[in-house]
């Protein structure tokens, strides 16, 4: 993406998030495996961040059936001129999508109302072009609700899309709604609408998983791409948090554990100092152990995860080990996660960056003086990869 998408959050909501400090996790004993808790990293920004006491008051569980109502909208000042066919089928493939990212431990279950709801005001009255606010976003979405009511039992569902008619191009962009637990909000058939995802026209640029992107924002993740400077200095395209258009978007492993799709016995914890072999199976597959966690700090770790793009991602530029640091104090937009690349003098093949290249092979080894850790890449294939985690 080119202009970062817009977070819109509620100032009260803030002080409602309360974070879980987590206690210092000592050395396992000798023959034992460290459990994967000693690795959890506790949030510390108050909003969508990298920790794992993420706050289920604010934020809607990633796993079981989440029953989504799409609404389509227009304007007086941009009425519809086609069907709501395309509308849908451009976003249905996202479902699907985030179905086999969670390894079937999430369902949307995505309803469209295929209507047109007329909305009361201007498309150009609602703020958009002028830098939303969580105020003009929550009217706009109360105007599509209060539209919408008659035709809809807003009870049944679990969050909202509001998709807008192309000829509305005064709504550009793709904002998520998380209501503020302390406001009046937004109420419909005696049930509060607590999350939702506004479409906009870059819906029609980024394709399908601007839908799984700001869906995960309902669950709690943060953003991957910067919000100042280079915007894809940090991940890249490895997780769909970051470039959503990238060559490998997936979940990180990481983000995979924190919305409760990675179990706790898929992931190989080393809490402290010592070392430990760990075999991978690739995060884009089911099943087997998914991320290396080497903790460095109260609210850091390095993970070590394997990747093998397949399907409709196959277009990777690079496979392999891939190598991250998490830090759950760094707020959204600012790099929680950042990618340790092990080839920064690669030239990258036509259509690739740099960052598609940073994927450690067998034979290479990650350092980080600072703090004693080491990762070597001992093995690789089809099927997955060996790692070797130390630190002093």
């Amino acid at each position: 993406m080119t202009t970062p998408l817009h977070r819109l959050r509620p100032i009260a909501a803030t002080a409602a998030l309360i974070s879980c400090l987590s206690a210092p996790t000592a050395a396992a004993a000798p023959g034992s495996a460290p459990a994967a808790a000693g690795c959890a990293l506790p949030g510390r920004t108050g909003w969508t961040d990298e920790g794992h006491d993420t706050d289920r008051t604010q934020f809607q569980p990633a796993t079981g059936t989440r029953r989504v109502l799409t609404l389509y909208v227009d304007f007086p000042d941009a009425p519809a001129t086609d069907s709501t066919a395309p509308y849908a089928a451009q976003l249905a493939p996202a479902a699907d999508w985030m179905g086999r990212a969670s390894y079937g431990r999430l369902r949307v279950d995505n309803i469209p109302l295929h209507r047109w709801i007329r909305m009361p005001a201007d498309s150009t009255s609602y703020g958009f072009a002028r830098g939303l606010t969580f105020e003009a976003h929550e009217k706009y979405l109360r105007d599509a609700i209060t539209a919408a009511d008659p035709y809809a039992d807003f009870s049944r569902y679990d969050m909202v899309y509001v998709v807008p008619a192309r000829t509305a191009t005064a709504i550009p962009f793709s904002p998520t709604y998380l209501y503020d637990p302390a406001g009046a909000g937004i109420t419909a058939d005696g049930t509060r609408i607590k999350w939702a995802v506004t479409f906009g026209q870059d819906m029609w640029r980024w394709g399908h998983k601007v839908a799984a992107h700001e869906t995960a924002h309902t669950f709690g993740l943060p953003d991957l791409y910067s919000f100042t400077g280079a915007t894809h200095q940090y991940v890249g395209g490895w997780d769909v948090m970051g470039d959503i258009a990238g060559h490998a978007p997936q979940y990180l492993g990481w983000h995979s554990w924190k919305l409760g799709w990675t179990r706790d016995d898929q992931v190989a914890c080393l809490p402290a100092s010592g070392r430990r072999t760990v075999r991978l199976t690739p995060v884009e597959r089911t099943g087997g152990t998914k991320i290396a966690v080497l903790r460095t700090g109260e609210t850091t770790a390095y993970v070590a995860e394997s990747r093998r793009a397949q399907g409709n991602d196959a277009a990777a530029c690079s496979t392999g080990v891939l190598i991250y640091k998490v830090d759950s104090a760094v707020r959204t937009g600012e790099g929680p996660v950042r990618i340790m690349n092990a080839n920064p003098t690669t030239a990258p093949p036509t259509g690739c960056t740099p960052l598609d290249m940073a994927a450690y092979a067998p034979g290479q080894t990650f350092t980080d003086p600072a703090t004693g850790v080491r990762i070597d890449v001992l093995a690789g294939g089809r099927t997955g990869d060996t790692v070797r985690l130390s630190k002093e």
